[in-house]
């Protein structure tokens, strides 16, 4: 049995696992930092720095306590190296070295997108999968379409060239008057408008799998909103005849629409034999809906609890890369801009 403390700081939770075998979680603790940020619309990375710093102790020390197991039982700690905030990261990094360090420990430095993709190994029903298979990692920071063929081994077929499709949620959400984060409470909203009441633009990309939301955030803030006449306002307004709920509900569709239809299309064209979803946005009902009925392959994504930043899909990953007698020394650094490929781990 391999047993893996995973860490991860790379925006604004503070989360800290404890996982056997890649697939069974012992421990999962989470230090949200929403509140801190709601009042700014997004994450400030000076207090989600200092926030890390606060809680990370407590929150790495709960994870071993209610795992149940000695720290001599771990076999290596793993800790998300990128992408990511470069403040969050090194917080996490440094923490993980020193307890690898005091501990005589393998150190693992996971890149973050990966992590996401192993949050699918970690539910009963989900372990079994066969390669290659369709990866949309889809969150607030990230909007990447990869052909998965093996453990570690990944091409990158597209990504976002502007907005992931998280951060194009948060701004809609903040042009609706919305409460940050604006994913959830635009999927909330939009229950009760209608999807057909803007057209709102699909973006067309040169490369085939790439992705484009500025130009539908700009379309939202053309038709939802007038320029604040008022001194001092940095925001534009939301015109008072516009309906929000009609308004969220377009804009999701159009979102969820293009996110479907290039991941659909890609799965088809690489003959996978599943689509894997993971990521903050995976958890929205349209987008899974969608998925499911525009292709006949299944669709696979995590629980609610991890599609969001966690440290035990770090600790999943880091598994693997354990297995694979893969270790990073002590000296290793942050690397905020980390792309995911069959490169990411070459020696």
């Amino acid at each position: 049995m391999t047993t893996i403390l995973g860490i991860e700081s790379s925006c604004d939770e503070t989360a800290a696992a404890v996982v056997t075998d890649g697939k069974v979680i012992a421990s999962n603790i989470i230090a949200s930092q929403i509140d801190l940020h709601a009042k700014y619309g997004g994450v400030f990375p000076e207090i989600a720095s200092r926030a890390h710093i606060e809680a990370i102790g407590h929150v790495v020390e709960s994870a071993i306590a209610d795992a149940g197991v000695s720290v001599n039982k771990i076999d290596a700690i793993a800790v998300t190296r990128g992408p990511g905030l470069v403040g969050s990261l090194l917080v996490g990094i440094n923490y993980a070295k020193g307890l690898a360090l005091a501990l005589d420990k393998p150190l693992l430095g996971i890149n973050h997108l990966e992590g996401h993709v192993y949050s699918l190994w970690l539910t009963e029903a989900q372990r079994e999968i066969v390669f290659p298979v369709l990866v949309l990692i889809v969150s607030g920071g990230h909007t990447e379409l990869l052909l998965m063929t093996g453990h570690g081994e990944y091409t990158r077929l597209g990504g976002t060239l502007d907005d992931a499709a998280g951060e194009a949620f948060d701004k809609v959400g903040r042009m609706l008057g919305l409460p940050f984060p604006g994913g959830p409470n635009i999927e909330r909203v939009a229950l009760q408008g209608s999807a057909t009441a803007f057209d709102f633009p699909r973006a067309k990309t040169d490369s085939s799998y790439d992705f484009s939301f500025s130009g539908l955030k700009t379309a939202v803030k053309r038709e939802a909103t007038v320029a604040s006449t008022r001194q001092g306002d940095k925001d534009p307004v939301l015109r008072a005849d516009v309906s929000v709920k009609d308004v969220a509900a377009s804009f999701q569709k159009a979102l969820v629409s293009t996110l479907v239809e290039k991941t659909a299309r890609a799965a088809k064209e690489h003959k996978a034999t599943e689509i894997l979803m993971a990521g903050g946005v995976s958890a929205n009902q349209a987008l899974r809906q969608a998925m499911r009925a525009q292709t006949e392959l299944p669709v696979r994504y995590p629980p609610l609890n991890l599609c969001t930043d966690n440290a035990a899909m770090i600790a999943a990953a880091g598994c693997f890369r354990y297995e694979a007698g893969l270790r990073d020394d002590l000296d290793m650094d942050v690397k905020p801009m980390w792309a995911l490929n069959s490169k990411t781990y070459e020696r």
